[in-house]
């Protein structure tokens, strides 16, 4: 991958990557036509649909975790306004890290998201969100 992408052409890679996570998996995958939905996608899982925004994960220098924004970030009248997500409007983010995409349920988000690989240092349990956890292929199952 370049290294001079912008974050808009990384969020694109990692949309592309997710969709195709979902319908190696067998779920149909519908996209809203223009880029005016809070949403990047739509599952159709028998029937049921959730609404899906993709982000793009970072790791931390030891790569014992990563972790992703949960809100948008846009110009208005020369100002940045952030806007968090909203079980109104988002049912899951979905990332990918080392070739695994993750699921998490918006309400589970603040302003941002870590999942952890590894332990933590200070050997710190209480309060971790293990990535393991949200598997996107174990998710699903219960879908």
């Amino acid at each position: 991958m370049k290294n001079n992408m912008n974050s808009k052409q990384k969020g694109n890679i990692t949309e592309l990557e997710t969709m195709l996570a979902f319908l190696k998996l067998g779920f149909n995958v519908l996209t809203p036509y223009g880029d005016c939905e809070r949403y990047d996608f739509v599952v159709d899982a028998n029937g049921k649909f959730y609404k899906i925004q993709s982000k793009t994960a970072r790791t931390d220098d030891d790569g014992a975790s990563f972790k992703f924004n949960c809100r948008s970030c846009n110009r208005k009248d020369g100002q940045i306004v952030h806007h968090k997500y909203t079980k109104n409007e988002i049912d899951y983010f979905v990332t990918s890290f080392n070739n695994q995409c993750y699921l998490i349920p918006v309400e589970e988000c603040g302003d941002d998201k870590r999942l952890r690989l590894l332990p933590a240092k200070n050997e710190q349990t209480k309060g971790i969100n293990w990535a393991q956890n949200y598997e996107l292929e174990e998710i699903v199952k219960n879908w």
